[in-house]
């Protein structure tokens, strides 16, 4: 007898995770903008079909880095422009903000690390490389709810 009560909760348990890995697939973006702020990006938009738990967005972008060098009298000169960057953002939603499925995003990417003069093609040392703007390539969204990757978005 303990063996069929076993047997049926095991038998409960795929059942329960095959419902919610189903209803994980339901999960839809909405009305997707995003926004070049020059060294960040912003995407925003709505996702629907969410179950009632916490959301984690993550965004990550490529870019192409414009960089500028600075010599120690102030003067400027264009960099070489270090190879691609990747940048990354995070924004939490509690489940209270959802609503019948529902909820608003918008992430933001953290500012790019700045490269050393040599990376970016300075003259020498003596100059100090900074990014002045990304040109961004592509980004992705990803949604996570109950640690389970549940929709992606490419941009």
């Amino acid at each position: 007898m303990k063996r069929r009560g076993l047997l049926a909760l095991g038998a409960a348990a795929v059942v329960a995770l095959t419902v919610t890995a189903v209803a994980a697939a339901a999960v839809n973006f909405h009305n997707v903008t995003f926004t070049d702020n020059g060294t960040t990006l912003t995407v925003s938009g709505k996702l629907s079909g969410l179950g009632n738990a916490d959301v984690t967005v993550n965004l990550s972008a490529t870019a192409t880095p414009t960089a500028t060098c600075t010599n120690k009298g102030g003067t400027q000169a264009p960099g070489q422009n270090p190879a691609t960057v990747n940048v990354t953002g995070s924004e939490a939603i509690p489940a209270s903000e959802i609503k019948n499925g529902t909820v608003s995003f918008s992430v933001t990417t953290q500012e790019p690390a700045q490269p050393t003069a040599q990376q970016a093609g300075c003259p020498n040392g003596n100059w100090t490389a900074q990014i002045t703007d990304l040109a961004f390539t592509s980004f992705t969204v990803s949604v996570f709810q109950n640690g389970m990757l549940v929709a992606t978005f490419n941009g």
